[in-house]
């Protein structure tokens, strides 16, 4: 009983720790990801547009220099100076500010998204790792156990008790084993190169994944509004109140514009006269308003709003729909790889109990090698469907962490 306390202890450790080693590897995926800076800069760029947002029309200067002098009571006209500032109706600004922080928002969830994916991706990538390292152990012990029975059969074929076939099965079968290690260590290399590129280091680099992992004792149960929560669903709203700002911007253009503005003209002296405003400057202070009379812009403008939200009402909905299904599915799939795992440890303890019978018959000159073979045959059926069970249930899991993790 301590033996078995000690093993479930370790176990628990291992879990842990392995827990702890994949979100280090998280942690530099986020730190490092170029395609996580891109979405940064993106983000940056969205809110830098808000200060954009803050601008009035260019002021106009203008100045002209009359050919032919007009004559006025007062003398002849020179030249004439302009400056005019037109300015955008009240809180015309702040929509234009507050349309732009909301696509700043939107950006966000953008940023908020690509990290749980590519979360989702490197816990993928590590679970499938951790799966190809623990059936290339597994497929070195029973190559060794194949080479303890080998010998065994070598034995027995000099007293006379087994055939030269046992023995060439016997190696037969380690050949099998052999090539199967050798193409999941080819496949170890592919996948440890994909892990280094999502961390963004090169891909030779050398990735330790601990081992011993196993379903834990009791699965988490959810609310049945967590996947409300997703940002995937969260970008609509963000969306959605955009369009909502945009037509806030969209009324607020409608309102007319106010301009202020000055002209100068100098005028020269009439020389042949005497009188006070002689040759006195022209100041004309202006305002004027324009008014969008045909606003069959502003119309349509409003009814592609209206159109868009309905759109973004839709894409929500049938978003929730494909993640309500992948929720389902991933629960279920988790759920179905705990009963394998389950079912695959009893049938495991059934297949070594049977090779110590097998163990004990040698010892009174009753093996049969075939029976060996069968034996060893199913244990490692066993141990790589078990280990693929550990890969499934954390794999999904993982997905099940990406739907509903706040």
């Amino acid at each position: 009983m301590r033996t078995i306390n000690i093993v479930i202890c370790f176990l628990l450790v291992s879990a842990f720790s392995s827990a702890q080693q994949l979100q280090s590897f998280i942690s530099e995926a986020l730190d490092n990801s170029p395609e996580i800076q891109a979405y940064n800069l993106r983000h940056n760029i969205a809110e830098e547009k808000v200060n954009e947002a803050d601008w009035i029309p260019n002021t106009e200067f203008s100045a002209g220099y009359f050919v032919s002098e007009p004559e006025t009571r007062t003398g002849s006209q020179r030249a004439r100076f302009s400056a005019r500032q037109m300015l955008p109706w009240f809180g015309t600004i702040t929509a234009r500010e507050n349309y732009a922080s909301a696509m700043a928002d939107s950006e966000y969830v953008e940023i908020v998204i690509a990290k749980r994916k590519l979360a989702l991706s490197v816990s993928q990538s590590y679970y499938r790792l951790y799966s190809i390292k623990e059936k290339q152990k597994v497929l070195d012990e029973n190559i060794q156990l194949l080479k303890t029975y080998e010998k065994l059969a070598l034995t027995s074929v000099e007293v006379g008790k087994a055939s030269a076939v046992d023995v060439l099965k016997l190696q037969i079968r380690q050949n099998e084993l052999q090539q199967q290690k050798e193409v999941l260590d080819e496949g170890y290399s592919g996948e440890q190169t994909i892990l280094n590129k999502l961390l963004n280091r090169d891909g030779e680099t050398e990735v330790t994944v601990l081992e011993n992992l196993m379903p834990p004792d009791e699965d988490s149960v959810f609310a049945e509004d967590a996947l409300m929560l997703n940002p995937e669903l969260l970008k609509y709203d963000k969306l959605y109140e955009s369009v909502v700002q945009s037509e806030e911007l969209n009324q607020a253009e409608r309102n007319p514009m106010i301009g202020f503005g000055l002209d100068y003209m100098p005028v020269s002296e009439r020389p042949d006269m005497s009188f006070s405003d002689n040759g006195k400057d022209i100041f004309m202070p202006m305002v004027s308003v324009s008014v969008p009379l045909f606003n069959n812009k502003y119309k349509s403008t409003s009814k592609q709003n209206e159109l868009k939200q309905l759109e973004i009402r839709a894409q929500k909905d049938s978003r929730l729909n494909d993640l309500e299904s992948a929720f389902a599915q991933a629960i279920s799939s988790r759920n179905q790889a705990r009963i394998k795992y389950n079912t695959l440890e009893k049938n495991l303890k059934q297949a070594n109990d049977a090779e110590e019978i097998l163990l004990k018959n040698y010892e009174t000159g009753t093996i049969d090698f075939n029976d060996v073979l069968d034996i060893q045959e199913l244990q490692l059926k066993f141990q790589i469907n078990q280990i693929s069970a550990v890969e499934t249930y954390y794999a999904h899991s993982a997905i099940i962490n990406y739907l509903i993790t706040q």
